[in-house]
């Protein structure tokens, strides 16, 4: 079986608008949210084997944090170019470059693109996925390539605001 936890970035900050948005870093409830997120995953024992986060200033923040929560090395956070401003076929595509050694996967993103991409994955209709949300799919398969639209069963839909 394979896990795929799809997790949007924490909330951002736009304090500074001449940032670029690729640049855009966590405000202070991101920082907060993010590793209330990761202990919520640790709690529930689904720490990952690999990380994979958008390069964006605060997708790779809020991986960081969750990395941290879950006892995951920050070092081995893998960044990919491909999950920044790309739309759910790109995502669908990276998903099934994954080695197979790996059966939990945490990729962390950007919406719309990770609401669509759950909605697709698992034929659900979530809505739209909060910052710090987590959705976890689970797929009965034994390869990461064999995932397909409609293949995966949502285990959970989760975010900060469902805790306050």
């Amino acid at each position: 079986m394979k896990n795929l936890i799809v997790i949007r970035h924490a909330k951002s900050s736009w304090d500074t608008p001449s940032l670029a948005d690729i640049d855009c870093p966590l405000n202070n409830r991101g920082k907060r949210d993010a590793p209330f997120m990761g202990s919520l995953l640790k709690f529930r024992n689904l720490e990952p084997d690999l990380i994979v986060t958008s390069p964006a200033g605060r997708a790779l923040e809020t991986a960081k944090l969750i990395a941290k929560a879950v006892g995951y090395e920050s070092e081995a956070i893998t960044m990919r170019d491909s999950i920044y401003l790309q739309e759910a076929p790109a995502l669908i595509e990276l998903i099934r470059s994954i080695e197979d050694t790996h059966n939990r996967v945490y990729l962390i993103g950007h919406n719309p693109h990770l609401t669509e991409l759950v909605n697709r994955l698992t034929g659900e209709s979530i809505g739209n996925i909060p910052t710090c949300g987590t959705a976890s799919i689970e797929f009965q398969v034994d390869s990461w390539a064999y995932i397909m639209e409609g293949s995966g069963r949502l285990a959970f839909f989760d975010y900060p605001k469902r805790h306050l």
